[in-house]
């Protein structure tokens, strides 16, 4: 059965291959999606702006005028609309931030966005202050029974807030209790101010370091200093505490002396399960600002190619089309921040590969084309789609992320955000040999990325999902060039107004990967073929429960 398999999905790839070179991906059509896109007369692309209104009116056009059809909310007619709204709820910072650490009776006032990162309160005031809190370390702030770690050894947080480390215990040996240097879902900033509230502190402040956080201290300003966008909850306390905020390295470490404790020293201890919660002697928190909280719904864009023989059975392609909208002024006064790279580029090629697929006869099986708002925002549109499904993700036979493509020209290799336990990347990792390219394991696992794109929303819902990523082995200057241009995007554009579209780009290395993408959706879209997550996997649970529905 296995070989028949194989047989049959290399003759789908062949067909496919086909017709891609029948209606082959437009650089020039990608390139000038991405330059409209991050242009600033899109104001960044912000959810609930008027940059929303242009990126989707302008994702319309496109998909309409290449055939597809709408593929949205259920409208009161019976048809279907091009979009799905999305309720969000939005929170602003009104007015200066005051913060300051008092340490050994001293007060040490604290610049936003300089020496602390507050992030607009998610919990329904319209102000927080905190007055003279107590300062507790917790270590990584992890809580994982399975694992039998727990960080907090029943610390009693009331009314204190709580310094953590980023990333997991394993991030500075690469070895032990948490798989090693890879990052799991218990080393992300999400994960640490969830256990923030379900510890019931005032509080956690995230310490930065470059290294365990994969980004600069400017990537945590802009994103944690502009609007705050969350789901609409009903009990928001039971996943927010009141605070949730960033603090300089250089900060925390001068606090630990004023209190006669040693950083490293206590970082160390923080990567052994026997670590416990250590009280900062005379050192307390104070901040106090205004938040300003609204209702506001922003929009998934959907459109759909029926499939002509199993049209209930849907692959969907993704790409989140937000990004930062207008924030903080970079050092030349640069406010908006555009967003060419992230995620532009995968929006272009999410309308491109639209583009191609309805110029070829229907594929057996529907494709869902589907740019999300809010990933920015904690991948808040994908999480609304998996939550709100237009569609069954029983029958979702699999999910492809794009996210952030290289426009540094093409690669021998490719790869993925993290190493996905799933045949559907061993899928890709065929399609790819098609091409004459080889799968790069993720480059930076530790980073924790397959947690950080919208494919994970799907993930964890067990629907079979991955995120696609550009490869570093350059076929001009190889992956030394490949490593430095990502390396210099890391940390000198990555979530800055400095992410601007660049005439001088080579569009050629986003047609290849358009080309596979493109390749593994035909081939799955023509076949019978479920894929599978593997055994151990922490979603096959999820998607095993819904098997019978795949009958």
């Amino acid at each position: 059965m296995k070989t028949l398999l194989l047989c049959t999905a290399a003759a789908v790839l062949s067909a496919s291959a086909a017709s891609a070179a029948d209606a082959p991906l437009d650089a020039a059509r990608i390139t000038r999606d991405v330059q409209v896109l991050s242009s600033d007369a899109y104001e960044g692309r912000g959810p609930a702006t008027p940059g929303e209104t242009k990126t989707v009116a302008y994702l319309i056009e496109q998909f309409k005028a290449a055939g597809l059809q709408p593929a949205g909310d259920l409208q009161a007619n019976g048809t279907r609309a091009w979009t799905q709204d999305v309720p969000l709820a939005r929170f602003t910072t009104k007015g200066p931030v005051a913060a300051s650490f008092t340490a050994a009776g001293q007060v040490q006032t604290l610049t936003q966005g300089e020496h602390i990162a507050i992030r607009a309160a998610q919990t329904g005031v319209d102000r927080l202050t905190v007055k003279d809190a107590a300062v507790v370390f917790v270590g990584y702030g992890v809580k994982a029974p399975e694992r039998n770690w727990d960080d907090f050894k029943g610390v009693d947080l009331n009314g204190k807030v709580a310094l953590v480390l980023v990333n997991d215990a394993d991030f500075e040996t690469g070895q032990g209790d948490f798989g090693g240097k890879a990052m799991t879902y218990y080393g992300r900033w999400t994960y640490k101010f969830e256990e923030a509230a379900r510890q019931g502190a005032v509080g956690f402040l995230v310490i930065h370091e470059t290294a365990p956080a994969s980004y600069g201290w400017a990537t945590v300003k802009n994103s944690n200093t502009a609007e705050i966008f969350d789901v609409i909850r009903e009990k928001p306390l039971e996943a927010h505490a009141p605070l949730e905020g960033w603090v300089q390295r250089d900060v925390a470490v001068g606090l630990f002396q004023k209190a006669g404790l040693d950083f490293e020293a206590l970082k160390k201890q923080a990567q052994t399960r026997s670590f416990r919660p250590v009280a900062l002697a005379g050192v307390s928190f104070s901040t106090d600002y205004a938040v300003d909280a609204q209702k506001v719904v922003s929009k998934n864009v959907m459109a759909v190619l029926p499939g002509a023989k199993r049209p209930s059975e849907r692959i969907i392609y993704t790409a989140h089309w937000d990004h930062l909208g207008v924030g903080l002024p970079d050092a030349s006064g640069d406010r908006i921040y555009n967003g060419a790279v992230d995620n532009a580029t995968g929006t272009a090629l999410l309308m491109e590969l639209a583009r191609v697929h309805a110029k070829a006869p229907r594929t057996a099986r529907s494709i869902v084309f589907l740019a999300v708002t809010a990933e920015e925002k904690g991948l808040l549109g994908s999480e609304y789609y998996a939550t709100n499904p237009v569609y069954p993700l029983a029958t979702t036979v699999a999910n492809l992320n794009m996210d952030g493509l290289r426009p540094a020209g093409p690669a021998r290799d490719f790869t993925t955000s993290g190493n996905a336990p799933v045949s559907l990347q061993d899928d890709l990792i065929a399609v790819g040999k098609t091409h004459g390219r080889t799968y790069s394991p993720d480059p930076r696992p530790e980073a924790g990325s397959f947690f950080r794109s919208d494919h994970f929303s799907f993930a964890k819902r067990g629907v079979p999902a991955i995120s696609y990523g550009a490869g570093q082995d350059l076929f001009t200057g190889g992956r030394a060039r490949g490593a430095a241009w990502q390396a210099a995007y890391n940390t000198d554009r990555y979530h800055q107004p400095s992410d601007e579209f660049d005439p001088n780009w080579n569009a050629a290395g986003i047609v290849a990967d358009g080309r596979m993408i493109h390749d593994l959706g035909a081939m799955l879209a023509n076949s019978t073929v479920w894929p599978e997550w593997k055994a151990g996997s922490e979603f096959k649970a999820a998607r095993d429960a819904t098997a019978a529905q795949r009958k």
